[in-house]
């Protein structure tokens, strides 16, 4: 089955409000949010990344999910498959540095052991503190500007680095395998979003996922993707390589849907560093419309990376 397929058939199972119809990405439960991300080797962490890297990633794309509920960080289940012990210590370095950085407790979990040479398959769920308002994919309304928080493309271009070369390392090769999650600025912004999710797939997959939930189109500016210098002097700023960003994955961005006429950079009281940049609107119209300076722009085939089964 298809991942999508897959989450139909659950949401006959699943019909309690707290799962707001699977069409977010974390539950909310009375004033709790979770949250749990699986990470696998070989789909989401290459086999000879730094076992301690992986873990730092784990808690790092489960907490990106409670950033995009403006959710604070307040404990985590850990799914642990054994079978190294030189490699299962360093994983759990990374883990203890994660948890130790964003404020979490570990507070419980399962450990099983996997035939020798079986992939890794790592799981946790997060806990979070709701704030005051926490934004679901749905939501959004046609005129709402459509705002990146970080940046596009980077963890995408660590990727292809590495699978060039495997003792590659720099920011981009950094920023796949540790990712930072906005938790500071989703706290900011979730007060003012109509619609918030966190970018780990592709753009143009999640806008899609929110358009959807939404029931709603967008228009997307290219040309306006915010781009790191470490992407534009790996890639380039052009076309292709503003498509490569808005289809990559391993972002951990936020996409945030915020009235018309809002700027958070005046509005808000923003964590000091925060990038956060305009790149289009919502449109009563379904589907996205891209477009840059040169004009419209056709929508890739390929618009992120879905888990599909066989």
């Amino acid at each position: 089955m298809k991942e999508r397929e897959v989450i139909a058939r659950l949401r006959r199972i699943a019909t309690d409000p707290a799962a707001r119809g699977l069409a977010d990405d974390a539950a909310l439960l009375g004033d709790l949010v979770l949250t749990h991300d699986t990470i696998a080797e070989g789909v989401h962490f290459l086999p000879d990344d730094p076992p301690a890297s992986v873990g730092w990633k784990l808690v790092a794309v489960n907490l990106s999910d409670l950033a995009a509920k403006g959710a604070e960080p307040i404990a985590a289940l850990l799914s642990l498959t054994i079978g190294d012990e030189d490699w299962d210590e360093a994983f759990l370095g990374g883990i203890e540095a994660a948890c130790e950085s964003f404020g979490l407790k570990l507070i419980g979990g399962d450990t099983i052991a996997l035939p020798r040479g079986a992939p890794r398959v790592l799981g946790l769920t997060a806990i979070g503190k709701a704030g005051e308002r926490t934004p679901s994919r749905a939501g959004g309304k046609p005129g709402d500007g459509l705002w990146i928080a970080g940046t596009l493309g980077d963890g995408a271009a660590g990727l292809r680095v590495l699978l060039a070369d495997r003792t590659a390392a720099g920011v981009l090769v950094e920023h796949y395998r540790r990712p930072i999650p906005l938790l500071a600025i989703g706290r900011a912004l979730a007060g003012q979003a109509s619609a918030m999710m966190d970018v780990s797939d592709g753009l143009l997959l999640d806008l899609g996922r929110l358009c959807e939930a939404s029931s709603c189109g967008a228009e997307v500016d290219l040309a306006a993707l915010p781009l790191s210098r470490a992407f534009v002097a790996e890639r380039g700023g052009d076309r292709h390589a503003r498509l490569f960003a808005a289809t990559g994955g391993d972002d951990y961005a936020l996409l945030a849907a915020l009235p018309a006429g809002f700027d958070p950079n005046f509005s808000l009281c923003l964590p000091p560093g925060t990038h956060i940049q305009r790149i289009g609107r919502l449109a009563e119209m379904p589907g996205i419309i891209l477009s840059d300076a040169g004009g419209p722009v056709a929508l890739p085939e390929h618009l992120g990376h879905e888990h599909d089964g066989v």
